[in-house]
C-alpha cells in the first residue's frame, strides 16, 4: 500500500481529479484559475460562472460519475449571498455522493455571521479572498496540502 507522504501515493490521490470552482467574477477566476495552474497543476479547474450553471453541470454528472469533483470551492455572492447560501443548501440536499463532495465557501466577506451560517449550511470550510496574487498561491498551496495530501475522504458511494 502507498502511503499519502509517497511521491507516487500523491500523484495517485491527482488522477483524473477535477475542482469545480463557482465564481460569478470574470477578475477573480482568472487569479483563482492562474494561481491553480501553479499549485495545482494536476487537477482539472472546470468553472461555473453562476449557480445556474453549478447546478446544471452537477445535475449532467449524475450520470457521468467519473466526472464528479473532488472539491467545490463556492463563492458566496453569487451575485448576492442569498443566491450562494440557497446554491449551497441545494448542494448539500443532493444525492449522495453529490451531498458528500466538500464545499469550500470562498467569500470576500470576514463577517462572522456569514462564517457561522456557512458551517450551518454544511460548508467544510470558509475562507476569505486573498488580496494579492502571491496570497492566492499561498492560499492554493495550503489548500493542496490540506484536501489532496493530508485529510481521507470517503470513497464516493452511490445509490442506485
Amino acid at each position: 500500500m502507498k502511503s499519502i507522504h509517497d511521491p507516487a501515493g500523491i500523484k495517485a490521490n491527482f488522477r483524473r481529479a477535477k475542482l469545480l470552482v463557482i465564481e460569478d467574477n470574470d477578475d477573480h477566476w482568472i487569479v483563482i484559475k492562474r494561481a491553480m495552474q501553479e499549485c495545482l497543476s494536476e487537477i482539472t479547474p472546470i468553472r461555473a460562472a453562476s449557480s445556474q450553471q453549478a447546478l446544471a453541470l452537477l445535475h449532467e454528472w449524475q450520470h457521468q460519475e467519473w466526472e464528479i469533483p473532488k472539491l467545490i470551492i463556492q463563492d458566496l455572492y453569487l451575485p448576492s449571498r442569498t443566491a450562494g447560501w440557497q446554491l449551497l443548501k441545494q448542494i448539500k440536499q443532493m444525492p449522495v455522493p453529490f451531498c458528500q463532495v466538500p464545499v469550500v465557501m470562498l467569500s470576500c466577506s470576514d463577517d462572522c455571521n456569514d462564517i457561522r451560517e456557512a458551517y450551518t449550511f454544511g460548508a467544510s470550510s470558509y475562507l476569505v479572498k486573498p488580496t494579492t496574487f502571491d496570497d492566492w498561491l499561498t492560499y492554493f498551496h495550503k489548500l493542496r496540502t490540506y484536501w489532496w495530501e493530508t485529510v481521507s475522504l470517503p470513497p464516493l458511494q452511490y445509490v442506485l
